[in-house]
């Protein structure tokens, strides 16, 4: 597991890799900004993916990480320390427990080369479930991005905006076994 001990409070905090909506000034950012105000969470920086990885869109534009490594692009995205109350408020968003996304470790290292504590560190990233990861990068041609930028932030649409009773994990199988765009 990815942990760390933080500061004075010698609490366990896991490393998690942002990548998608909870980056600085994208949509989901506000929770780790909350968190950060609670002492729950600090921000580490600009990191990436030490070995590629599919990054695609899903329905929604919503972004998901495949589990693939060695497949698509280093991912660029930010590295967050979590205390174990932030992490369940990720989870909790993420949907780890109704099989969106699961927590898995991955190996980043710090953007820029700023100094001191660089190299590849182990933290945890919120991947598309199994259930449907592989899908997803074969839906999107096995062509993936490096990073989520403002342009694919565009296309995604907010929960409070989808449909009603639309429901994610089928609405995400759907998307998979839809024909491609």
């Amino acid at each position: 597991m990815a942990t760390t001990m933080a500061g004075d409070q010698h609490h366990r905090r896991s490393l998690i890799f942002t990548y998608g909506t909870l980056k600085r000034g994208f949509p989901n950012h506000p929770l780790m900004e909350d968190l950060i105000l609670a002492g729950d969470a600090a921000s580490l920086g600009p990191h990436a993916t030490h070995l590629p990885h599919p990054l695609v869109l899903g329905p929604f534009g919503i972004p998901f990480l495949v589990h693939l490594p060695g497949r698509g692009h280093r991912v660029r995205g930010e590295l967050f320390s979590v205390s174990p109350r932030g992490l369940a408020r990720v989870d909790e968003l993420e949907g780890v427990g109704r099989g969106h996304y699961e927590r898995l470790p991955v190996k980043v290292e710090a953007e820029g080369g700023g100094g001191g504590g660089g190299g590849v560190v182990e933290a945890e990233a919120y991947f598309a479930h199994a259930s449907f990861g592989e899908g997803l990068w074969r839906r999107r041609g096995e062509v993936g991005m490096s990073e989520y930028t403002r342009e694919c932030a565009g296309e995604y649409v907010r929960r409070s905006e989808r449909p009603k009773g639309w429901s994610f994990v089928e609405g995400v199988r759907e998307f998979v076994s839809s024909s491609s765009d």
